[in-house]
């Protein structure tokens, strides 16, 4: 077998597609793989433009606006990668990475080779470690979150009474609602009554309801929360601040399934599943006199805390990740992220203010920054003042992530050392914490996901 032929057999071998360019960027050749991955035959990627076979997608309008493969490395810089969907032969969305190599002078006029890699199955994999680290809209894959996680589905699957606790900003209200949504009764309306928001007189017309003319200004009969989430989920919230008159009427409902409008003899059954929540310490209520011991039991028959957020640090990346995207999308600012060292001071603050207290925080740093990359200090000084002025103020405002991955590198999790055997455990290391995934890796080592591949490379 000729070596031309035998270098063919090992190319279509290969899982991953590959492309030749000349220098006009037009495509000499390819392998059996990029033909699949494509989603064309030989005949429509032979000899056709590279930015046409990708046409609408950033790879190839950075390529027609630059006039020559985006991909391809500049100088002894290392080639940009990629993500691209593209349809595939059964006519599918297929998720791409791309990065491209230079070829050495040759009589072929091959100038580079592109390489196209199929990320279907990467991409299932990291939606599946999503869904683990979040249960509706709350986030966390700390130990603790986990087995939230699977009581909230235990207590799902019944009607019983749930008791939520947890300090003031910890989600209780994210909790209630996942309940509710993972809930037989999801179909049904989800309300909420705020306890603490409203007088004695209101609070029980707004749980109960009232009959016309049962006080000043009632000019008309109104059905109460308990009427009006009939099929479905109340979520009595701030629990602890009702007024013990009121217990003793919300008890007799608890128990009777039944409710009594403000005005009316007339009992009317209700059918709704009731959560409560509350920051305050109900058994030390009972205990003081100031909450029924009756009423605490009725509604803890399945309990569940939400730990604040300094017992569960782990947490905290994945969530100012996820909240500040949220903020992104708000303020029409898509390319926003944190860097690293302002990444460093969140995960060292203790949080009082619990997840509330970080969605804050990283308002007020949108606000304050000026371009995509949030710094330290573009955060609230409070949060400064938990790490030191050195650390906190170590990057340059005018220096972009990439520029200083390896540096960063060495400082904070290589601890200076010069060894490239401890700079790959150290990003082993920090992927394992990302869940495998690299661009989460690259993200939090303040490096690109080039740089970091080419590091787990060399040490294959």
């Amino acid at each position: 077998m000729s070596s031309i032929a035998t270098l063919r057999n090992f190319l279509d071998s290969l899982e991953e597609g590959v492309l030749f360019l000349d220098a006009d960027r037009r495509v000499l050749d390819m392998n059996r793989a990029a033909a699949v991955t494509i989603g064309r035959n030989e005949a429509q990627i032979i000899d056709h433009f590279c930015p046409v076979l990708f046409s609408g997608t950033d790879c190839a309008k950075e390529c027609e606006l630059r006039g020559h493969c985006s991909l391809t490395p500049a100088h002894d810089e290392g080639g940009k990668v990629q993500d691209v969907v593209v349809k595939g032969a059964n006519g599918r969305d297929v998720p791409v990475r791309m990065w491209a190599m230079l070829l050495p002078p040759n009589e072929g006029g091959l100038y580079c080779a592109i390489i196209l890699r199929d990320r279907t199955r990467e991409v299932e994999l990291e939606a599946a470690v999503r869904n683990r680290w979040q249960l509706g809209d709350l986030v966390g894959r700390s130990p603790v979150m986990q087995r939230l996680y699977e009581q909230v589905l235990r207590a799902a699957a019944s009607d019983a009474t749930v008791l939520i606790t947890g300090e003031s900003g910890v989600g209780k209200e994210l909790v209630a609602r996942a309940l509710h949504d993972n809930a037989a009764r999801s179909k049904g309306p989800y309300l909420t009554v705020h306890c603490a928001a409203l007088p004695e007189n209101l609070l029980e017309s707004e749980l109960f309801g009232h009959a016309k003319g049962a006080f000043s200004g009632a000019v008309g009969a109104r059905m109460g929360r308990f009427e009006a989430a009939g099929g479905g989920t109340l979520l009595l919230d701030e629990i602890g601040e009702i007024p013990l008159a009121t217990q003793v009427k919300l008890l007799r409902v608890l128990q009777e399934r039944e409710v009594v409008r403000i005005g009316e003899n007339l009992a009317r059954r209700v059918d709704v599943r009731v959560i409560a929540a509350t920051n305050r310490d109900l058994a030390q209520m009972v205990e003081r006199g100031s909450f029924r011991e009756d009423l605490y039991y009725r509604l803890c028959v399945l309990p569940l805390h939400v730990a604040p957020l300094r017992e569960r640090r782990e947490d905290i990346s994945l969530l100012a990740t996820r909240l500040l995207a949220n903020l992104a999308e708000r303020y029409r600012r898509a390319d926003l992220r944190l860097s690293a060292a302002a990444m460093r001071v969140l995960e060292s603050h203790s949080w009082p203010g619990n997840v509330r207290q970080l969605f804050s925080a990283l308002e007020y740093a949108v606000v304050q920054s000026d371009g995509p990359v949030i710094l330290p200090r573009h955060l609230p000084r409070e949060l400064r003042r938990a790490e030191s002025s050195s650390r906190a103020e170590t990057e340059d405002p005018g220096e972009q992530p990439e520029q200083r991955g390896h540096g960063r590198l060495g400082s904070r999790y290589c601890r200076g050392s010069a060894d490239p055997a401890d700079e790959r455990a150290a990003i082993r290391r920090v992927l394992a914490e990302a869940g495998g995934n690299r661009a989460e890796a690259a993200r939090r080592l303040g490096m690109s996901r080039t740089t970091l591949w080419k590091r787990l490379r060399e040490g294959a």
